[in-house]
């Protein structure tokens, strides 16, 4: 029973080679940076339906064209217009104001690109770089070395038990990678969340961002209380990512061994590259589409802007308010976009760093 359980697990999906953390490290921060940079404008798509489904005005040049001061609807923070304008197209102040929301995700990227600039789907991208390449590079290793030590032990002691390990490995791993970066994760959602009002205005920066969540008035001492707000949502960002992490890996650790089983013995890169992109691809949207939900709590959490609200609010208080203003459609605002950009950013990332483990490994033995 024991010999059938390590046979089983050993079938690994990757070469399981000695690798220094450092040089997992790198190959993971590697796949880190090409994925932030491509899935980006999804991930600011998806804050931007989030953050107006939260209340954040969007106010701005009419779609339709009324590019004059006249036009700009103004919205306070439950999306109510206030003092409208009135559109020169349509005539119509509550048609302008309409056609200012944003509808879904091909809309967001249409009225960004119109109104900021087709730049503006990168903003936050120094943000997501500065997250991603350290997060990834200690999320990736420690699962490595966490999955590796567990299954090792539960072959050995409790085979019943390693089909589990993915699971437990992932939560652990991404729990430990959370915390450790997090309020580069609470500027990066702002930073998406809010936009300029003209074109080429300079926002604000990673730092910017930072000092105004701790100091939101100018001038303002800072004190302890003040730097916990860089850790505002951080239970809603482990309520999201823990079983993000934990359903992601149990499909996907098993669904590439299969894969790699079917190819035959001796992966090369290609088979590892396939194996692990569709792998990662299907896993990481079958999760983001069941714990969509807690990112949109997430982002709400972190988006507020009232100090002691902020600090009182609870993950849970953030979902029944969710319900309560949207139902199930508020619950899963920017679900398309966000199954639209996991899927490829886990596919890129495990696939890229496997197949640089996999030269690594074999750049050792030569």
């Amino acid at each position: 029973m024991v010999e059938e359980a390590k046979l089983d697990s050993k079938s690994k999906p990757i070469v399981n080679e000695n690798l220094r953390f450092g040089e997992r490290a790198l190959s993971a921060g590697g796949a880190a940076f090409i994925s932030a940079v491509v899935v980006n404008p999804l991930d600011v798509v998806k804050t931007r339906l989030q953050a107006q489904a939260a209340g954040v005005p969007y106010q701005g040049l009419c779609r339709l064209g009324c590019f004059e001061s006249n036009s700009t609807v103004l919205h306070d923070v439950r999306g109510r217009s206030s003092s409208p304008g009135v559109c020169r197209i349509t005539g119509s102040a509550t048609v302008c104001s309409d056609h200012q929301q944003y509808k879904g995700t091909l809309d967001v990227f249409i009225k960004i690109i119109r109104q900021e600039g087709f730049s503006r789907l990168w903003r936050g991208t120094n943000a997501s770089l500065a997250l991603a390449v350290p997060t990834v590079g200690i999320y990736m290793p420690c699962y490595d070395y966490f999955r590796n030590v567990m299954e090792d032990f539960t072959v050995e002691k409790s085979p019943s038990l390693t089909p589990y390990v993915p699971l437990v490995a992932g939560t652990i791993a991404r729990s430990l990678a959370c915390i450790s970066i997090y309020p580069v994760e609470l500027a990066r959602t702002r930073m998406q969340a809010f936009k300029g009002t003209q074109r080429g205005v300079k926002l604000p920066g990673v730092w910017k961002t930072l000092v105004d969540a701790v100091n939101p008035v100018k001038g303002s001492s800072s004190n302890g209380q003040n730097y916990r707000m860089l850790w505002t949502g951080l239970g809603a960002q482990l309520a999201r990512d823990v079983p993000f992490s934990a359903i992601c890996w149990s499909i996907l650790e098993p669904t590439r061994r299969s894969i790699l089983s079917f190819m035959g013995e001796e992966p090369r890169a290609g088979s590892i590259i396939g194996a692990n992109f569709t792998a990662g691809f299907v896993a990481g949207a079958v999760a983001a589409a069941a714990t969509c939900p807690l990112d949109v709590a997430k982002t709400r959490r972190q988006i507020e802007k009232d100090r002691d609200r902020a600090r009182n609010m609870t993950t849970r208080q953030t979902l029944a308010e969710i319900w309560r203003d949207g139902g199930m459609r508020g619950m899963f605002s920017g679900a398309g976009a966000r199954v639209g950009r996991a899927g490829p950013s886990v596919a890129i990332v495990v696939s890229f760093y496997e197949v640089v483990k996999y030269g690594l490994h074999h750049f050792h033995q030569q």
